[in-house]
């Protein structure tokens, strides 16, 4: 699998091995709060809101058996963050369905959520980014109903920060780089996307 912007220059710089700690301290930040036009801020209000909780029958059929093909695979790899295996499948559904929902290849976001958080539920990092995907808290205002502590919930934070990724990728017009390098706050350097990079490598799989 040849991963999105892998060849960039400077790619190699900050690498860090899946083995090792890919989450390094230096790599984390946090989304930076921007200007939103009221449409953009509409539109991604949307995303949230007409996602609901993940119900896979809302996917198209072919989707949905991918889905059962990459969980049979992705599951054991992650048997050692998640050791309980209703709650294995829980995580990956969610994943799968806020990501193929976002038009996201979920190795991608699986790769975010090793780098920010280490798949810990109540991660918080230092600038206060929160959960799974590290959302900072005035996305809750921006886009959602004001409450950051659902920003520690599964079906909440996958969602958000599938559509804040998606957000970015469309902003820097499908450049991957660039576009964590913004959902990380470190917009145009290295070891951030570098590091989400290298963790993709453990959750790649075809039907992803």
């Amino acid at each position: 699998m040849k991963l999105p912007g892998w060849t960039r220059r400077d790619s190699l710089l900050g690498l860090v091995s899946v083995g090792a700690s890919a989450w390094l301290p230096t790599v984390h930040a946090g989304q930076v709060e921007e200007p939103l036009a009221d449409s953009v801020r509409g539109a991604l209000r949307m995303a949230i809101e007409s996602a609901g909780p993940p119900n896979h029958e809302l996917l198209p059929q072919a989707s949905r058996e991918r889905f059962e093909r990459w969980s049979r695979d992705i599951g054991p790899r992650l048997a050692r963050q998640k050791s309980h295996p209703l709650e294995r499948d829980e995580f990956l559904r969610t994943v799968w369905y806020y990501a193929t929902r976002q038009g996201l290849d979920p190795t991608m976001v699986m790769g975010v959520i090793q780098v920010e958080s280490a798949f810990r539920k109540f991660a918080v990092s230092v600038v206060g980014a929160r959960g799974y995907m590290q959302v900072m808290p005035f996305w809750a205002r921006l886009i959602g109903n004001g409450d950051a502590s659902l920003l520690f919930q599964l079906n909440a934070n996958i969602s958000f920060g599938c559509v804040i990724l998606r957000h970015y990728l469309d902003r820097e017009r499908g450049d991957t780089f660039y576009a964590l390098g913004r959902y990380n706050g470190s917009r145009g350097r290295a070891p951030y996307p570098n590091a989400v990079y290298a963790a993709m490598r453990r959750w790649a799989h075809p039907d992803a």
